[in-house]
């Protein structure tokens, strides 16, 4: 462990051996390479509370690599850290020269510290990511999912996205279920006949239950089917379908790890958040445990901020989805404030009794809103024949209709019927002022039809 020590405006580095090193430990190892063995002084964090040495680690104290260590020396006392540089023979040890050399030494042995430190920051921020949901370069994939790679000898996309989708069950603490289940391996069997993939896991929060996922290739999707069985009697499934092309590039088989995978970060959410965290909230809500993620586990104050984002549907629809949501819907602070925000009202000192129910009071000012607008806006009334998405073909001049029944007996009083193929126009069109009605509009005159009688 990598420490810089503070001792009278002069910082030091220093290192401990051992993976725990404790606070004795350091102690010692200040006291005999900084400050004599008779020098009474106490270790600080942020140098003015004292770290009590109980014999623990300093992993346990709070303490990591990297932490600045502060000395307090007893009052008075003016302990030197280091003895004073000699100086070569025949030159002068005027005061004047000796504080030079001091403070050059520190300022170089400052700037030395610096560097290490600067230097150990980057290695640290050049580190792989952990999890596949810190992914955000290009080329860069957890050791993990390396490890599952180079042992898995994948055959095609497929089997990529398994490997990931495993990792993803992980992360989110499911343990492998089988025999000579390896660190960086895939469970034996994993990948069954006929392309199907078939895994088993537990989860230590959900206590007597079995998760079975089962993937299918179809096409060009990979439908994932988790199983979540408890007690041998309550059974919980869900569904997701992925595309393989969408996560797994082209160059799968290229020989490197880092360009087998692209999106990590969304393919992580979108599996956590539609197929693993959903699962796991209908199990822990069935046994009667208490939810772990969601809206549910926010703070009040949070969870009040957030639904104050809402408009009134969606949170009528949010209070139906479980009993905390239906209980923190019903808070009258959030009604009082949709009532300011959709109605306009103010308060003043005399309408803002306790006892006021504000969600009674924003149904009323609903309700009179819609009864004013179906007043003074009323619905628009649909046409008797359903609109067509293609526009209708312009009417001909002369539409054909068939002529018979009572038309015949009274041609003049009755409108004309419709599919008359002898006829060359209706009764009357609008816009056309034409009498009902048959009229020969030939430009020889009105001769008599010598069809008709052959009808």
């Amino acid at each position: 462990m990598k420490l810089r020590v503070r001792i009278n405006k002069d910082t030091r580095r220093l290192e401990l051996d051992g993976p725990e090193p404790t606070l004795s430990e350091l102690r010692v190892r200040i006291r005999d390479t900084l400050l004599g063995s008779d020098v009474e002084f106490r270790l600080s964090l942020n140098g003015t509370e004292e770290l009590l040495d109980t014999g623990q680690t300093l992993s346990s104290a709070g303490v990591v690599s990297g932490d600045m260590i502060s000395v307090i020396l007893p009052q008075g006392s003016s302990q030197q850290t280091q003895p004073a540089p000699e100086t070569p023979s025949g030159a002068e040890n005027t005061p004047g020269s000796s504080e030079e050399a001091g403070g050059t030494d520190s300022i170089s042995a400052r700037d030395a510290v610096m560097e290490e430190w600067l230097e150990d920051e980057e290695c640290v921020s050049a580190l792989p990511p952990l999890l596949c949901c810190e992914t955000e370069e290009e080329g860069v994939i957890p050791h993990t999912l390396e490890r599952l790679l180079d042992s898995a000898r994948c055959r095609n996309t497929s089997d990529c996205l398994m490997l990931a989708a495993h990792l993803l069950l992980l992360e989110t603490g499911f343990l492998p279920q089988g025999s000579n289940v390896n660190s960086g391996e895939m469970p034996i069997g994993w990948r069954a006949a006929g392309g199907v993939y078939r895994l088993q896991y537990a989860h230590p929060l959900l206590e007597n239950s079995l998760v079975s996922v089962v993937s299918v290739p179809m096409g060009q999707t990979l439908v994932i089917n988790a199983v979540l069985k408890m007690d041998k009697t309550m059974e919980n499934s869900r569904k997701l379908v992925l595309k393989p092309e969408a996560h797994v590039t082209a160059d799968w088989a290229g020989g490197s790890a880092g360009v087998v995978y692209r999106d990590l970060s969304k393919l992580s959410r979108l599996f956590k958040d539609q197929l693993v965290y959903p699962l796991m909230a209908a199990a822990r809500q069935a046994l009667g445990l208490p939810a772990l993620f969601g809206l549910a586990v926010l703070p009040p104050e949070l969870l009040l901020r957030v639904l104050r984002l809402l408009d009134v549907v969606s949170l009528v629809s949010l209070s139906a989805v479980c009993r905390d949501l239906n209980v923190a819907t019903q808070d009258p602070s959030l009604w009082r404030h949709l009532l300011h925000r959709d109605f306009r009202v103010r308060f003043s000192a005399g309408n803002q009794q306790r006892d006021t129910d504000w969600r009674e009071l924003y149904k009323k000012k609903y309700k009179q809103k819609n009864v004013h607008r179906c007043r003074f806006y009323p619905h628009h009334v649909p046409p008797i024949f359903p609109l067509s998405p293609f526009p209708s073909p312009p009417l001909p001049l002369y539409p054909p209709g068939i002529i018979g029944g009572d038309y015949d007996q009274s041609p003049v009083l009755l409108p004309r019927p419709r599919f008359d193929p002898i006829g060359p126009l209706p009764g009357h069109l609008p816009g056309l002022s034409v009498p009902i009605g048959r009229r020969n509009l030939r430009p020889g005159g009105s001769r008599p039809d010598v069809r008709r009688g052959f009808i």
